[in-house]
């Protein structure tokens, strides 16, 4: 899952309370909030962004594929090792500048995910920060935990910066 991380690309990790954790990254790409959260807007496309190695597949039936506040999303994973199910619900909707995803089903105890994406004069700065919780009899995987979500978060910033320098062309 290695991959070169791009030169804009950030990314925090600290303690927000026992078993929960958040997640700040943030990247400049080379396009409008508008090109940006296009991309982000098709549910088709956040497989694009996550490594092959973890065997993520869209189960939603392409009719109901449309973003909008409530809608949900299935999904399966491979995570250390396990075939999960992950459902995630739309809970906030405010095109083109944020959206917020929550697990409904999946492997942690809770998990909300606030996309933004703001105008620079580089183009746009998407930010992405999760709030999660990690289930109580997972608590000794922790440390493998955050290493697996930070090489995740840097598989994407790598994904979405090839996107957007084929995208600006």
């Amino acid at each position: 899952m290695e991959e070169k991380l791009p030169p804009t690309f950030a990314i925090t990790l600290d303690r927000q309370g026992f078993r929960t954790w958040r997640l700040k990254a943030r990247q400049v790409l080379p396009l409008s909030t508008e090109e940006t959260f296009v991309f982000f807007r098709d549910p088709r496309n956040l497989g694009k962004l996550i490594p092959e190695s973890l065997e993520f597949t869209l189960v939603t039936p392409p009719e109901n594929l449309e973003v909008h506040e409530g809608a949900e999303f299935d999904y399966t994973i491979r995570w250390f090792g396990m075939r999960l199910k992950w459902r995630s619900r739309i809970i906030d909707y405010l095109p083109p500048r944020r959206f917020t995803d929550i697990q409904l089903v999946g492997p942690y105890s809770s998990w909300r995910h606030l996309h933004t994406f703001d105008e620079v004069p580089e183009g746009t700065l998407l930010g992405e920060e999760v709030i999660y919780k990690i289930p109580l009899e997972a608590v000794l995987l922790e440390p493998m935990i955050h290493r697996e979500l930070r090489e995740l978060f840097g598989y994407r910033a790598s994904r979405m910066a090839a996107w957007a320098e084929e995208a600006s062309k």
